[in-house]
C-alpha cells in the first residue's frame, strides 16, 4: 500500500469551532436563562451508558485537564426506507451491528483552553482485553466500554467522559439548527454516501450534511473529469472538522436570533444521544461553552498506510508522540502553525 500524507495539520481556530458547540449541544444547550431551564426539564431524558464507570478514568478535582471521548456511530438500527438516503446509509441487513464511524478526543483545561484531535477510524490498534488487534472503529462493535478501554490502553490517553450520536441523530440536530452553510469551489460528489454539491454556497439539510460528513470517496470534477481525494480518512477528518465549524456558527446564529425558540433543537438532542453516568449535562456544556468562545486547537494526528494481513490500515508515526503525550497530560500543548 503506498504511504498516505504523513504530514502534520495544526491549525488554531479564531472563531468557535462547531464541535465544541456541537458537544455542548449534546449534553444540554446553555445560554439565556430560559434555555437553560428548558434543557435542564428534559436532561433527564438523555440516555446514560451503563458499565463505563468500569474503564473511565476519574475526573481529580484539582487535576490539569478532561478528557472527553466523542463518537459518531454508524448504527443502521432504525434506518427509515422511505429516507432520501436509505440506498447510502443501508439497513442491519447491510451492516450487521455497529461501528464507530467518527472519534474524536476532546481536551477541556482546567485553565479554559481547549485542544481537539480526531482518530482514525483505520488506526491499528490492540483492541482491548481481546488478545487481537484490528482497526479502531471495529473497538466499537463490541461496546462503548471496549472502545474507552481500548483508546486508553493502546494509545495511553486517560478518558473521563463519553458522549456518542449516531447517523439519525446526526440528521434531526443539522435539520433542527436549520441546516448547514458549506461552500465548495466545484461540482463535488461521493456516489457511496449520497452526496452531492453543485459549486459556491449551500445549505445542507441534514440528510446531504451526514453525506458529507461521511464522505470517505470524495470526488470533484475538475479540469474536464472526476478527481478522488486520495488522502482517504485524513481529508474525512479534515472535512468533518470544516462542516463542523460551519455548523456550530449557524448554531450560534440561531440560537443568538432566536434563544427561546430551541424546544426542538433540545428535543433532538436529547433523543439523540448517549452519555456517561457521570456526566452533568448543565455544568458540562455550560463549561464547554465558555471555553468554546476562545481559541480551539484542533490536531491531526501524522499516520502512514501499512497493510496488516490482508488489511490496508494506518499506524501512528514518530511525530503522533508529541500529540498525545499531550492528551496522556504527560507534555505540553505541541506548537501551532500560525499558516496551517
Amino acid at each position: 500500500m503506498d504511504d498516505v500524507d504523513t504530514s502534520r495539520s495544526r491549525r488554531r481556530v479564531r472563531s468557535p469551532i462547531p464541535l465544541m458547540l456541537l458537544f455542548a449541544v449534546l449534553v444540554g444547550v446553555p445560554g439565556a436563562a430560559g434555555v437553560i431551564r428548558a434543557a435542564d426539564s428534559r436532561t433527564g431524558n438523555v440516555e446514560r451508558i451503563e458499565g463505563l464507570e468500569r474503564v473511565l478514568t476519574e475526573v481529580v478535582d484539582d487535576g490539569p485537564s478532561v478528557n472527553y471521548l466523542l463518537v459518531g456511530s454508524d448504527s443502521r438500527d432504525g434506518a427509515d426506507p422511505d429516507a432520501d438516503d436509505f440506498g447510502a446509509i443501508g439497513t442491519l441487513d447491510d451492516v450487521q451491528g455497529q461501528r464507530a464511524d467518527t472519534i474524536m478526543i476532546l481536551r477541556r483545561d482546567e485553565d479554559g483552553g481547549v485542544a481537539l484531535t480526531s482518530l482514525p477510524r483505520d488506526l491499528w490498534v490492540p483492541i482491548a482485553g481481546t488478545g487481537r488487534s484490528g482497526r479502531i472503529n471495529a473497538a466499537y462493535n463490541e461496546g462503548p466500554e471496549r472502545l474507552a478501554a481500548t483508546v486508553t490502553e493502546a494509545l495511553g490517553i486517560p478518558i473521563h467522559h463519553y458522549v456518542e450520536v449516531d447517523f439519525f441523530g446526526f440528521k434531526d440536530i443539522i435539520d433542527a439548527v436549520g441546516g448547514v452553510d458549506l461552500c465548495v469551489e466545484y461540482v463535488t460528489r461521493d456516489t457511496r454516501s449520497g452526496l452531492a454539491l453543485d459549486p459556491g454556497c449551500q445549505t445542507l439539510d441534514g440528510t446531504m450534511a451526514l453525506a458529507f460528513a461521511r464522505s470517505r470517496y470524495y470526488e470533484e470534477f475538475r479540469d474536464g473529469q472526476w478527481r478522488v481525494d486520495g488522502s482517504a480518512d485524513l481529508g474525512r477528518i479534515r472535512r468533518q472538522q470544516l462542516f463542523m465549524r460551519a455548523a456550530i456558527n449557524g448554531a450560534i446564529l440561531e440560537w443568538r436570533s432566536s434563544p427561546f425558540s430551541s424546544s426542538r433543537l433540545i428535543d433532538s438532542v436529547t433523543s439523540s444521544v448517549r452519555i456517561d453516568n457521570s456526566v452533568d449535562p448543565l455544568r458540562a456544556a455550560d463549561s464547554l461553552r465558555r471555553a468554546a468562545e476562545e481559541d480551539l486547537v484542533t490536531y491531526v494526528l501524522p499516520v502512514r498506510g501499512v497493510t496488516r494481513g490482508d488489511a490496508q490500515v494506518l499506524e501512528l508515526e514518530p511525530a503522533a508522540e508529541e500529540i498525545l503525550d499531550y492528551f496522556r497530560g504527560l507534555g505540553p500543548a505541541p506548537a501551532v502553525d500560525p499558516d496551517a
